[in-house]
């Protein structure tokens, strides 16, 4: 079992496509399927929990999609924090948080703030995210620091990441049958294993999770070393 799964969602403007629906639509699904992946996480154990909900090329989508997508984060941060918190979610917010609406910010930071004594779950969102940007941003903290070079190394860049603290992605998966990362988790995922379903993501129920666990069980995690054969 996978102590930290990363999840690309994609795939909810299709899904709407399918169904005749706007792409809106489809986003707000995608919204509705957090709740039974959350709770299928924690029935299979899994500790760290990333979603990749919204990239900083995102932005750069039509202003009416853009603001609809805030407009959901931010109703379901209304609707499920009570719960994340009452389950013992830890929520953590990865990237550029100053890129966020002002009352969106706020109630992210605030949902960070409340939930941070929690430790079944650790939830990772995702949010304005990038994995060139946040290596560049690591970087740039490193040099403001006064670091000289011959100090820096793997360890030390890990420890300016978004995600510093945290187990690298045992697995990341990516629904709708796209076969790329798309700037996620560039540094975090270098040892990662991939799973690639064509369920579009707000089909991706708990037999799916079920399923890419399972070819997850099967790998042989080498992190570029050769297993020799038992004797």
């Amino acid at each position: 079992m996978p102590e930290h799964l990363a999840i690309i969602m994609d795939g909810n403007g299709r899904w709407a496509r399918a169904r005749g629906l706007p792409r809106i639509a489809g986003h707000r699904a995608g919204t509705e399927n957090l709740r039974r992946i959350l709770t299928a996480c924690t029935e299979f154990g899994i500790k760290v929990l990333t979603l990749y909900a919204f990239s900083t090329e995102n932005w750069g989508r039509s202003p009416t999609e853009v603001r609809g997508l805030m407009n959901i984060l931010e109703s379901v941060i209304d609707r499920e924090l009570d719960e994340l918190h009452a389950n013992g979610v830890q929520i953590r917010h990865v990237g550029r948080i100053e890129d966020l609406d002002p009352r969106l910010r706020q109630k992210v930071e605030q949902a960070v703030a409340r939930t941070r004594g929690n430790d079944r779950l650790i939830l990772n969102v995702a949010l304005s995210y990038g994995g060139r940007d946040e290596i560049v941003n690591a970087v740039r903290r490193i040099v403001a620091d006064g670091i000289p070079p011959e100090r820096i190394d793997e360890v030390l860049i890990g420890y300016y990441m978004y995600t510093a603290g945290l187990p690298d992605p045992d697995l990341v998966v990516r629904t709708s049958g796209e076969m790329r990362i798309s700037n996620f988790l560039i540094w975090q995922a270098a040892y990662s294993e991939f799973y690639f379903t064509p369920a579009y993501w707000p089909d991706f129920d708990e037999e799916e999770l079920r399923k890419a666990l399972f070819h997850y069980a099967q790998r042989e995690r080498r992190f570029g070393l050769v297993v020799q054969p038992s004797a």
